[in-house]
């Protein structure tokens, strides 16, 4: 017995040598043996594949070639045999499996050029006893408490078929007992799935599937078993959570990074990968030194609201260049349950207008502010710049019909509140500059009125042909007339008061036929101040036919001013006065400045042109803006008139 066993081992290996040979004869290139064996047991069909015919060996679909098996321990060539075997192709068909078919099968792969082998292991095993499965299992898990799939692992065996156009079915079985399709937790889904729902303890054991098929008229079967095993741990499809297919905008030149986030429900850690991909393929390089890399995958587990695995890697990019714009970045996961992806656009950031206009407006703001504090210091200036730049744009006042630009009021002669300073510079002063430099026309009472007029038609008449009416006055001019003061003339008394009233209209009126321009009549103190002080009040006040501008000659306290007129007060407080007195200060700190020398040169006495007397200074541009504008535009009345109607 032991030698004829010692002499059939000696005669394998002499013809499998045999077969060997004549291939490297053939220049064969060897493939070997294939690393997968197929098992089988006797009375069953087994099924062995080449895997020669493929575009990794050669251009199969061009490339003309012929398939020959053979039997390694014969050196045989394998050939069909009704109701055993059938050689189709690649394949090799053992139809009935028995004991004697156990051992190796050689592929030759000829080409009119090249000749290709390769080797293939039958294993064919008795059953065990007491076993409906087969020896050899497939193991396979469930989740517990879920629903759960179990997968045939016959499923090369139907595509070959299908392929033949052959038809087949699966019978599954739950250790010898069959499983009904649709009964209990059972059902049959696609060709090779069994789908158990409510996967429990009980599921834990041995289930076999079996495929069935008609074959020259003969039905022929296989069988695979599989070993479930029920567990705890589980996983179920990933989530990609991001990135979530949008659009992200990035500076050129800046870094950046976008980070996949997936969560798999489930227990314990899942079998996931998570890899980016761009240009067509993976980003595997996890160096900072390279300028696009992706960091290691991390993961960390939840238990609420809903238990998984959160996994985590970023993509980084160190320098965004203009090649890394308007692509898709993709996050693919791989895992047992399924592929999913998610993917993001990277586009180039608009440009940045915020800034600008923010700038802009900025600018503008600061300049405005700036305007409105230079206009505010500068004001006089700017518009008695303004007026002598653009004559045309103001109407010539020649053609109003007035007689004089100004009509001066001040205390005269025997007035309470008369002084030689007042006099002199209504006299004097005022016509120097306003008449002589500024070419304004003046009518000054003690100065222009016709002997012989009333008093009340002389004012009246004056002030309606002037265009404004300056009030000169100091601290004294009003107080006493705040008390008391009345004028005697043909029994009649002219009741003076500051405030603007139907009752000293009326007073006026009385006296206005015996009141006459007299300016050295020392029998009426104050009455012409007074009718001054109350028409050009009448008119500014209630009319708003004349511009009263107030003219003080020194420096008012409050309490002084509390004895004012209340509509003095008024006007005072509404459009300002403007203040002699502030010259003549700033004009004494300038001369204290002057060297001893010039002071004497000029004799104590200021020249045309000094600071008090030059239309350029402060207190005489104050007054020029007050004056009416010498306008160049003409208005013929007639034609307006036509336009009106």
């Amino acid at each position: 017995m032991g030698l004829s066993s010692t002499l059939g081992v000696h005669l394998f290996f002499l013809g499998l040598c045999g077969i060997c040979a004549g291939f490297l004869q053939e220049n064969c290139t060897n493939y070997k043996l294939q690393f997968e064996r197929v098992f089988s047991v006797p009375g069953d069909v087994a099924m062995l594949n080449s895997t020669l015919i493929s575009p990794d060996v050669f251009d199969f679909a061009s490339v003309p070639h012929n398939i020959t098996w053979y039997n390694s321990k014969t050196g045989e060539e394998m050939s069909n045999q009704s109701g055993q075997i059938w050689v189709f192709g690649e394949t090799l068909w053992f139809l009935n499996v028995t004991l004697d078919d156990d051992g190796e099968y050689v592929t030759v792969v000829r080409t009119p050029s090249r000749c290709y082998m390769q080797a293939t292991k039958l294993v064919v095993e008795l059953p065990l006893p007491g076993e409906c499965g087969r020896p050899q299992k497939a193991y396979q898990t469930l989740t517990k408490g879920a629903s759960d799939t179990l997968h045939c692992p016959l499923s090369d065996y139907i595509n070959k078929l299908d392929s033949y156009k052959i038809s087949s079915s699966i019978q599954w079985y739950r250790g010898c007992d069959p499983v009904v399709d649709g009964t209990g937790e059972y059902i049959y889904r696609d060709a090779n799935k069994l789908a158990i729902s409510g996967v429990g303890s009980q599921n834990n054991c041995l289930y076999t599937c079996t495929l069935t098929f008609t074959f020259g008229g003969i039905v022929r079967s296989v069988s695979e078993t599989i070993d479930a095993a029920v567990t705890d741990v589980h996983s179920l499809a990933p989530q990609v959570r991001e990135p979530a297919n949008d659009v992200i905008k990035a500076p050129m030149g800046s870094n950046f990074s976008k980070r996949c986030l997936v969560f798999v429900p489930g227990v314990g850690q899942p079998m996931v990968d998570v890899f980016w991909f761009a240009r067509g393929d993976f980003i595997f390089s996890t160096l900072p030194s390279d300028r696009v890399y992706t960091s290691e995958q991390r993961m960390w587990s939840q238990d609420d609201p809903i238990q998984g695995t959160w996994i985590e890697r970023m993509l980084m990019i160190s320098e965004l260049k203009e090649e890394d714009f308007n692509i898709n970045y993709t996050c693919q996961v791989h895992s047992s349950r399924g592929f999913r992806e998610g993917y993001f656009t990277l586009l180039q950031t608009d440009p940045n207008i915020i800034l600008p206009i923010g700038l802009v407006l900025g600018g503008v703001m600061v300049l405005f502010i700036i305007s409105i504090i230079v206009y505010y210091i500068f004001k006089v200036d700017i518009v008695l710049w303004f007026r002598k730049a653009f004559p045309v744009l103001y109407t010539n006042k020649d053609l109003d019909g007035k007689l004089y630009d100004a009509y001066v009021a001040y205390p005269q002669p025997y007035d309470f509140g008369f002084s030689n300073e007042v006099e002199t510079f209504a006299l004097h002063t005022l016509p120097q500059v306003l008449e002589q430099a500024c070419d304004y026309k003046l009518f000054i009472a003690g100065r222009d009125c016709l002997p012989g007029q009333a008093t009340v038609d002389s004012i009246e008449e004056n002030i309606q042909a002037s265009r404004r009416l300056l009030l000169l006055y100091t601290a004294s001019t009003f107080i006493r007339k705040r008390h008391t003061c009345s004028t005697s003339s043909n029994n009649n008394n002219v009741s003076k008061s500051g405030d603007i009233s139907d009752e000293s209209e009326r007073e006026i009126s009385e006296t206005s036929g015996s009141m006459t321009c007299d300016c050295s009549d020392k029998s009426s103190p104050d009455t012409w101040q007074q009718f001054e002080c109350m028409a050009a009040m009448h008119r500014a006040l209630l009319e708003g036919s004349l511009k009263v501008v107030l003219v003080e000659l020194e420096e008012i306290s409050p309490a002084q001013l509390a004895l004012f007129p209340e509509s003095v007060r008024h006007l005072r407080k509404k459009q300002g006065a403007v203040c002699w007195w502030k010259d003549l200060r700033t004009r004494q700190r300038w001369r204290t400045c002057m060297s001893r020398r010039e002071d004497e040169e000029q004799g104590g006495k200021d020249s045309q042109w000094s600071p008090s007397l030059s239309p350029s200074s402060k207190f005489w541009k104050e007054m020029r803006y007050q004056m009416p504008v010498r306008g160049k535009r003409v208005v013929y009345p007639e034609k307006t008139a036509l336009l009106s109607l």
